[in-house]
């Protein structure tokens, strides 16, 4: 449907352009409509000689438009040509970087998950952690990098099993493998959280209701816990360090880590299935 709303446009752009730039054009169909017309009422008066007169005068003056134009066109082929690149190169761009933005869910791309990892997530099943008290998750360096995380629900009961399985499998890995102990910032959103958070502008998210894995429990916000307090910041290089491991670990299980998209999320991860969130 999109390609054919592009379609539609280029055609309509063209001709509305033609009819712009070339008077011969507009002559053309200023006379063919008018020789039309008055074919039409001599039909219905009987007077078919007439209108074939007529008709073939037309013919004539269409043709001689025609050439007209042809003639024009040749003389302004680097105004033509300019106009044909404003008309299909926006729509076009538009199409191939559509799903370049920073919700980065309407591509399907997968990553490759690792053979040994496939099956971990075949066998044991994974138990959530205990959660953290309330506090941890509004102390002051906290509210400053995420001032309405107050809000968040970090539920893994609210969770897709898939998506969650895996996500407590990356956990495990940032835990036995390099030493982070990792804590759920929000796990599902309801729609009327995300279109609050979609207004309070794009630094904190472009994405509205529906638009975002997080309303079907497909994604999930993270961070690090050092000596029993949330570390978020993307400064401190024990953090970045852990925030490249976490990428690597959720890619290396299926999902999908922002830290790959234009506006950077590091520790946002999702589970894509093709057809759940919406443009």
């Amino acid at each position: 449907m999109f390609l054919f709303s592009v379609l539609l446009f280029f055609v309509f752009a063209c001709l509305g352009a033609w009819l712009a730039l070339f008077p011969a054009g507009r002559d053309v169909v200023v006379q063919s409509m008018s020789m039309i017309g008055k074919r039409i009422g001599r039909g219905l008066s009987g007077g078919y000689r007439q209108g074939t007169r007529q008709a073939a005068h037309a013919s004539r003056s269409a043709g001689g438009g025609l050439l007209r134009a042809l003639s024009f066109l040749r003389r302004r082929y680097l105004l033509v040509l300019s106009v044909l690149v404003l008309l299909t190169v926006p729509p076009m761009l538009a199409l191939v970087l559509s799903g370049r933005n920073m919700l980065g869910g309407f591509d399907s791309d997968d990553h490759a998950v690792n053979d040994q990892v496939a099956d971990l997530l075949k066998g044991e099943q994974l138990a959530a952690p205990e959660p953290l008290p309330p506090l941890v998750f509004t102390t002051a360096e906290v509210t400053m990098v995420r001032p309405m995380l107050d809000g968040a629900n970090r539920n893994w009961q609210l969770l897709d099993p898939d998506f969650a399985q895996r996500l407590l499998l990356v956990f495990k890995i940032m835990k036995e493998t390099h030493g982070y102990d990792m804590a759920i910032l929000e796990g599902y959103r309801s729609p009327e959280r995300q279109n609050a958070l979609a207004a309070a502008g794009p630094s904190v998210t472009n994405a509205k209701a529906f638009q975002s894995y997080h309303q079907f429990g497909l994604a999930a916000d993270c961070a690090f816990l050092r000596d029993g307090k949330l570390l978020i910041s993307e400064k401190d290089p024990w953090a970045m360090r852990g925030y490249r491991l976490y990428g690597e670990a959720a890619e290396s299980v299926g999902l999908h880590w922002g830290g790959r998209w234009t506006m950077m999320d590091f520790g946002h991860t999702e589970l894509r299935v093709s057809g759940t969130v919406r443009k």
